[in-house]
């Protein structure tokens, strides 16, 4: 499923840190690792069952989450075939096995990276916000011609 912590990625990482806090050993986060000399950050391999990828700056969530499982089951695709990543997590993004990746209220430019992976065999849909979806009957037209056009 989707969420904020993407806790599917980094169910290891979790993992360690808790054992580090029960152990009262205190951890820190580096604020901006790439500005470390030689620093490589981890890649993000989706798992297998990932079909859907929601690029966005936030999680949805509330209204947002409820607008997003109505759309993924209007794609006949179930809540646990998706995941969310931010546009500054894409890049660490590897290995994937997506049919769709959906940019949603992010800069046009991300998808066209010649860092990121290949979208050439990706389905992409470019959206506003989640946010700005509700209640504008033009974005979510827009929307869903995006998603028939791939049918």
């Amino acid at each position: 499923m989707f969420d904020d912590s993407n806790s599917e990625l980094h169910q290891p990482e979790l993992r360690q840190q808790s054992y580090l806090k029960e152990m009262g050993i205190s951890t820190f986060e580096v604020a901006h690792p790439d500005k470390l000399e030689g620093y490589q950050s981890p890649g993000i391999s989706l798992p297998t069952d990932c079909v859907l990828l929601l690029v966005a700056d936030t999680c949805p969530q509330g209204e947002d989450a409820t607008l997003f499982i109505k759309v993924l089951a209007s794609m006949k695709l179930q809540p646990e075939q998706a995941l969310h990543l931010t546009p500054g997590q894409l890049a660490q993004l590897q290995q994937h096995s997506l049919n769709w990746v959906w940019f949603a209220g992010c800069d046009d430019s991300i998808a066209s990276n010649d860092d990121l992976p290949q979208w050439d065999s990706v389905k992409q849909l470019h959206s506003p916000a989640l946010s700005a979806i509700h209640g504008n009957t033009q974005n979510r037209r827009d929307l869903w011609q995006q998603i028939c056009s791939y049918d």
